[in-house]
């Protein structure tokens, strides 16, 4: 263990505002003994191991589900595609947002098997109508984590970043 006294050179070093090398790093090497190579090697493996687990999670793309299989996977982040069958306007809106505007894939009322919700970028029916034209009658696959209702019913996914709601290209 290095001696960490503080006599009247290392007060003069401190004074002269070279504080680390007092307490961390002691200049005087006749004191030390131990290697600082070692440890600086050790804190840095540390540094990395704990940023390793940032590193590899930002690359790892949702995985895609059907529209029917989507119940299984309720909690979780996934892709869900499908092709818009109904859409359902409430009466009223959420202040900030407008109406939200629920869309059944591939399955309509009474008994949907996925919806996702999205809202119009304008306000007031305008907004409404935008977002129903942009995505009725069209293959779409949607991003998000699949909740579903405390009650039951089909699972969904709140989308209110229309960027996660990707209108795909008609099948021939």
């Amino acid at each position: 263990m290095p001696d960490l006294r503080l006599d009247e050179s290392r007060i003069a070093r401190l004074n002269r505002g070279n504080s680390l090398s007092l307490v961390a790093f002691p200049l005087d090497s006749r004191r030390m003994d131990w290697n600082p190579t070692p440890m600086k090697m050790l804190m840095l493996m540390m540094c990395f191991a704990g940023l390793l687990p940032f590193a590899s999670a930002e690359d790892a793309a949702p995985k895609r589900v059907a529209a029917a299989d989507a119940k299984s996977h309720v909690g979780e982040t996934a892709t869900v595609c499908g092709k818009v069958v109904d859409t359902k306007v409430p009466k009223y809106g959420i202040a900030g947002h407008g109406k939200p505007v629920s869309f059944d894939l591939d399955q309509p009322e009474p008994n949907p098997i996925f919806y996702f919700v999205a809202f119009g970028s304008k306000a007031g029916d305008a907004g409404v109508q935008e977002v129903v034209d942009a995505y009725k009658g069209k293959n779409v696959c949607v991003t998000g984590k699949i909740s579903q209702m405390p009650t039951g019913g089909a699972p969904l996914i709140m989308a209110a970043d229309r960027a996660k709601i990707e209108v795909q290209p008609d099948k021939k």
